[in-house]
């Protein structure tokens, strides 16, 4: 249980899958404007990666491994991580019309993004039982939500301020990522 629970805090803080492993950075850039939208979609890829990394891992071992098919793993993973965003689009859009309208063309972008990919390729690279991989799922996915929100809230704050006209924009977010990620750098201690 101790084990877990360094996993758990490990990729969420020390090892936090934007911060430290730059994956994921199109939606932690585009949807990080409001603090409303940036939980959204940290939820929205909570979902998505504790899914799919459940999926993949089950494809892994039960299909791939078996048939000694391990090369297609990218492509399979990438199959099904797309499914899962289209099932978690069409829940949406039903459940939640303002929320899928907020959340624009970044919604199919977790398709896209390496995050979820990249949570489940190194699931199975790590020769992690099941138990484990959900366990760094979990963290890595809740690592993106706190650092989205956290992005968030800062720009939030950077709309009022006199900020010089060649850093307003992106400029101004890109520096402010890497200082978030210097931050994140403290958290090495912990774990």
């Amino acid at each position: 249980m101790k084990e877990m629970i360094l996993v758990l805090i490990a990729s969420a803080l020390v090892n936090n899958v934007v911060l430290s492993q730059f994956l994921g950075l199109c939606p932690f850039l585009g949807v990080s404007k409001k603090t409303k939208t940036a939980a959204s979609m940290g939820a929205a890829v909570i979902f998505v990666i504790m899914i799919a990394s459940a999926v993949t891992y089950g494809i892994h071992y039960g299909i791939l491994v078996t048939l000694k098919m391990e090369y297609m793993q990218t492509i399979v993973f990438i199959l099904v991580i797309a499914a899962l965003v289209q099932l978690v689009e069409m829940l949406l859009k039903k459940i939640s019309p303002p929320l899928y309208q907020a959340l624009g063309v970044y919604l199919p972008l977790i398709t896209t993004n390496c995050a979820v990919l990249g949570v489940a390729i190194n699931n199975i690279g790590n020769g992690s039982s099941f138990g484990e991989s959900m366990v760094n799922s979990l963290g890595t996915s809740v690592g993106f939500l706190i650092a989205i929100v956290i992005m968030a809230g800062i720009r939030e704050r950077l709309e009022g301020n006199d900020i010089p006209k060649p850093f307003r924009g992106m400029p101004i977010v890109l520096i402010t990522a890497g200082l978030m990620a210097i931050a994140f750098c403290g958290f090495a201690g912990v774990v």
